[in-house]
């Protein structure tokens, strides 16, 4: 690890902000680059492929016939097409974009001996950052001096389980810590990273939707149909010595009757509708031919933690069992949070203190972050008139079996509980131990 940080430049207490700013200069950001394609080139693929190559033919042989009004008609409904499906999926790009910028990750960074929240795309290799519970690695890093931790790579790897990492170990981008808490030193950012150099693997892949194929399919059809008829036109004025002049009128008609002039647009526009449509419930289409893709799914999985909010949590009126002040009670739950964590329920506990001088005199000398299998926080802590106790929160049940007076305190516990639920309110179990338990 000592060489990792000689290498880097670092230490634990990471960068000055004027250093990360140089870095960033001469790294770039950590994010994969996206490879911009040129708008013009972008609208003139709507005018390839089987059928605009079917319906441009018609656009030619209608101006050399002579026939005016079907020529701007065909070419009038040639552009509609490659204009209504270029500027739908431009605006749904916007709107990505815009999305991208909402949904940014955040970073907890350490700039100038202090925590900072910058985005994740600021990161630059040297940085130490500050990785708890569901904790999306913004950058692969070298895990800091602490207790192990368990790193779901699954996206990564495939692997169905969490991985351990000890201290000094790697943990990649892309990766969700599932237990613990550390601090790391970030070694490789951007392309530079295992995810970067997978995703520039397959950035360049493309696949055809059913949709595409099924409208090739119908183009390549009608191409042979319209070439086998034109064919046996032609055979048959040759032998019968028609005049050229018709011939050529016949395979005119026939070609342009051949072709779907109208089919892409009407297809563009329908399409085109269902993503304003989609659009009004917040549901932002990237290709217009994903509409025609989402319509045939039978069954949609999706996964989700927790409950879709705004994730900010208020602190209501604390439920105390005993002679216990409830100032009391939000003042230990208090101790076992952290604000550096950013974690919605730590923030709310903390901003339920009254006075931020309560916290004063006390002075936190250990502490557990939450994990899924011990559900509590807890931390040891020396008060002011020196004595060293314990205090953790988390799941009632959790906290009521560690009291020693949890069997008689627990009817009144699990009525409050449900007198919670019962009004839409979380929740959280607060105990602390005494020289006699907690």
């Amino acid at each position: 690890m000592a060489e990792v940080q000689k290498r880097l430049g670092s230490s634990p207490e990471g960068l000055s902000q004027v250093e990360a700013t140089r870095r960033l200069a001469q790294y770039g950001p950590n994010e994969i680059a996206e490879h911009k394609t040129n708008a013009l080139l972008t609208f003139l693929t709507y005018f390839w492929g089987p059928i605009p190559w079917m319906i441009e033919a018609a656009v030619v042989l209608s101006g050399v016939a002579g026939h005016w009004a079907d020529f701007f008609i065909i070419l009038v409904l040639l552009v509609a097409n490659g204009v209504v499906g270029f500027w739908e999926e431009h605006q749904a790009g916007n709107a990505i974009d815009a999305l991208k910028a909402k949904l940014a990750i955040k970073a907890r960074v350490r700039r100038d001996g202090a925590w900072i929240t910058p985005p994740a795309r600021e990161l630059v290799p040297g940085d130490v950052i500050r990785l708890r519970l569901g904790d999306i690695v913004p950058a692969d890093a070298r895990l800091l001096t602490g207790d192990p931790v368990e790193v779901d790579q699954s996206a990564l790897t495939g692997e169905s389980l969490p991985a351990t990492r000890q201290p000094g170990g790697a943990v990649f981008s892309g990766s969700i810590i599932r237990r613990g808490e550390i601090g790391a030193l970030v070694y490789a950012t951007g392309a530079r990273t295992y995810f970067g150099k997978t995703a520039e693997l397959v950035q360049d892949a493309h696949t055809v939707s059913h949709f595409q194929r099924a409208v090739l399919k119908i183009g390549n059809y009608l191409i042979v149909l319209a070439a086998v008829l034109v064919a046996v036109i032609v055979a048959v004025s040759l032998l019968r010595g028609d005049p050229t002049v018709t011939t050529l009128q016949f395979a005119l008609v026939l070609t342009v009757a051949a072709i779907p002039v109208a089919m892409p647009t009407v297809l563009s526009v329908t399409m085109a509708v269902g993503a304003r449509l989609l659009a009004a419930k917040q549901a932002v289409v990237s290709r217009l031919v994903a509409i025609e893709e989402l319509a045939g799914v039978d069954v949609l999985c999706a996964d989700k933690t927790g409950t879709l909010t705004q994730n900010t949590l208020t602190l209501g009126d604390p439920f105390s069992v005993g002679q216990v002040p409830a100032e009391q009670v939000i003042v230990d739950a208090a101790l076992a949070s952290r604000a550096e964590d950013d974690d919605p329920i730590d923030l709310a506990v903390l901003g339920g203190l009254g006075d931020d001088s309560a916290l004063q005199g006390y002075q936190v000398v250990g502490f557990q972050p939450f994990d899924p299998v011990h559900k509590r926080t807890e931390a040891t802590v020396t008060g002011p008139d020196g004595t060293t106790f314990k205090v953790t929160k988390g799941a009632p049940q959790v906290i009521l079996a560690l009291s020693a007076d949890g069997g008689h305190a627990a009817p009144a516990a699990e009525q409050a509980v449900n007198d919670f639920a019962a009004r839409g309110f979380r929740s959280l179990g607060v105990a602390r131990a005494t020289a006699h338990g907690p």
